[in-house]
């Protein structure tokens, strides 16, 4: 690693065990997932109006390119949190947050693509393997599948003629197990937008003036889904409140903005990859704060996602990193 590029990987560590611990907050806040969204990011953006605010005046007018990065970014980053918050009050901290950290996958090809990013054999042997040992620390193997064993046990007895119909009805009922699942990996791919725009955005802005007006069109964005939805946006308890502003200051302030620090240094197919360690950190929590207990495979799970991880970094260094 070069000595200049030691604060990039810092904030890029400290970035990762900041969001590991948004699945808990939204657990605890018990409150829609569109809605503690929507307290994310509206409580960073008051938190932070008055340093942009400084920022601005100091640095002058802000590029409009920029700016029309920061917009873009924001708007994919509160569909990406709207559906990971919504597939975790419906299906738990685990799964939707795994998949929600697919976004390596995408911000890979999309680099590979857009950027002209040069992509080794050794970084996509790095990236399949943090991924598996990422399924691994979460579970995700059939015998653990909720869906997968519901359907095993709707059709164990099943005689030949009966058995399709068993299959496909069990299987459409299995599907509205793993909604949550599901939304996970789609808030994936627009975290995985979000990765591609920001390291452009980046380009022109610094981490504080590209943030802030992001989180603003997030935050307005969210307004408009929840009022479009019907949710409500009081009326709820102190606890969850306070749940709302532990998610505003810890992985919202401190994480993204460690992120978009890193981003700014580092690339982005080398970022996403590293940001799996948030479904690592959120799999240790979840044990004593949540009841899901981590297994031996689910450690060693953890150990091959930082191998994969440790293989990416590798990959790199002969590069820009």
């Amino acid at each position: 690693m070069k000595p200049s590029r030691l604060p990039s990987y810092l904030a890029l560590g400290i970035g990762s065990l900041s969001l590991g611990f948004s699945a808990i907050f939204v657990r605890w806040a018990n409150a829609p997932g569109s809605v503690t969204a929507f307290y994310r990011v509206a409580i960073a953006v008051l938190l932070l109006a008055w340093p942009f605010y400084r920022r601005v005046k100091t640095r002058g007018s802000l590029p409009r390119e920029g700016l029309r990065f920061a917009v873009l970014g924001g708007m994919f980053f509160a569909a990406d949190l709207s559906l990971w918050a919504t597939g975790v009050v419906m299906s738990g901290a685990t799964n939707p947050t795994l998949l929600a950290n697919t976004a390596p996958l995408w911000v890979g090809l999309g680099a590979l693509v857009l950027f002209r990013e040069r992509l080794t054999v050794m970084f996509w042997a790095g990236l399949l393997l943090a991924m598996a040992g990422a399924v691994v620390i979460l579970g995700l193997d059939s015998a653990q599948n909720p869906c997968v064993s519901f359907i095993l046990r709707e059709t164990a007895g099943a005689g030949f003629w009966a058995f399709p119909k068993k299959l496909f009805l069990s299987s459409v009922r299995a599907a509205s197990f793993g909604l949550g699942t599901l939304l996970g990996l789609f808030a994936g791919v627009f975290y995985g937008g979000y990765f591609l725009i920001t390291q452009r955005g980046r380009e022109t802005l610094d981490s504080l003036t590209y943030f802030w007006p992001a989180a603003a069109s997030s935050t307005l964005a969210l307004l408009v889904l929840n009022l479009a939805l019907g949710q409500p946006l009081t009326g709820y308890s102190v606890p969850t409140y306070l749940n709302f502003v532990a998610l505003g200051l810890i992985p919202q302030v401190l994480g993204y903005l460690s992120i978009n620090y890193a981003l700014g240094h580092l690339p982005a197919s080398v970022v996403a990859p590293t940001m799996l360690g948030q479904p690592i950190v959120t799999a240790i929590l979840a044990g004593p704060l949540l009841g899901e207990a981590l297994s031996v495979w689910q450690a060693l799970g953890g150990v091959a996602v930082l191998a994969g991880v440790y293989v990416v970094h590798r990959s790199r260094q002969g590069g820009d990193v």
